[in-house]
């Protein structure tokens, strides 16, 4: 799989072209490339995924993306593209006209694209669906996927692990959520009352929910694990993204500078101030039991 960050850095004629954002590439993406996938193969054709990091709304707002582009490019993967083009959207990008674009994939001579019904781009969102028509055999556009009364989308995704309901999330995703990152070192409380933790330091501005989860963990080295997870705001740094740390059942050793990356599987509690170590040491006890309960019911 080809992987670069303009179109103009492509050399592939007459391929079936999907182009969006696919932040956390949920079930309604999934459909989408699903459709990209099934048209090239039928046509034996190449696929190319153009998208774009952040995604724009993100980038003039501040929210927290759901996927990095090196998780995106990982989950498009799955969809066998022949290239994907992730574009680095940024202040200079946001400038940029919709016939720059338009010209751009015209280059390419697709012969089918794939969009959203909601797709829009360039200067101020000012390109259409109607100025894609333009530049290729074939025009596909997919409504969006709707999950009962809900549209499924990744603001919707935002917004639930906001509210720490990963169970919601994993229906939307089709997956558990995940976030990865390096373990650095803490203040090591957590070792005094026998409940060590690995504090993962994740990219800036990665969604992450907030609370007390059962989660999955997996080394780099492959190895699985389970343990639970408390996320949340750090009250002296609230600029700063949630702190994330894992406590990891029935392990001994040392983690420092490796990277994990964790499953949220279960929401076990919301976060709360204790009276003192004992009432933490009781609470964290009563957590392990639900979360340990959790993870083996699945």
């Amino acid at each position: 799989m080809q992987s670069v960050t303009s179109p103009d850095d492509l050399n592939i004629k007459d391929a079936v072209i999907s182009i969006g954002n696919f932040d956390g590439v949920h079930l309604g993406h999934q459909m989408l490339l699903g459709a990209m996938q099934q048209e090239a193969q039928r046509l034996n054709k190449a696929s190319i995924i153009i998208t774009f990091f952040p995604p724009a709304k993100l980038f003039f707002s501040g929210e927290a993306f759901l996927s990095t582009p090196e998780e995106k490019r990982f989950l498009l993967s799955a969809f066998e593209p022949a290239a994907v083009v992730m574009i680095d959207f940024n202040e200079a990008y946001a400038q940029t006209s919709k016939d720059v674009f338009v010209q751009q994939i015209a280059r390419l001579e697709p012969h089918t694209l794939i969009v959203g019904e909601d797709f829009r781009f360039g200067h101020k969102r000012a390109g259409s669906l109607n100025d894609l028509s333009k530049v290729s055999k074939r025009l596909e556009v997919f409504n969006l996927k709707h999950q009962g009364d809900s549209k499924v989308s990744s603001s919707r995704i935002r917004s639930l692990l906001k509210e720490g309901k990963v169970e919601r999330v994993k229906s939307l995703l089709g997956r558990s959520y995940e976030a990865s990152g390096t373990v650095i070192r803490g203040d090591q409380r957590g070792r005094t009352i026998n409940f060590p933790t690995a504090n993962i330091q994740t990219p800036e501005r990665k969604a992450l929910p907030l609370g007390v989860f059962a989660v999955r963990v997996k080394t780099q080295e492959g190895e699985q694990l389970t343990g639970m997870a408390n996320v949340g705001l750090r009250p002296s740094y609230p600029n700063d993204p949630p702190a994330l740390e894992v406590h990891l059942f029935d392990f001994e050793g040392d983690l420092y500078d490796q990277t994990l990356s964790v499953s949220f599987e279960h929401f076990i509690r919301s976060q709360r101030k204790f009276e003192g170590l004992e009432d933490l040491k009781g609470q964290l006890k009563k957590d392990e039991g639900a979360a340990r309960a959790c993870l083996s019911s699945d």
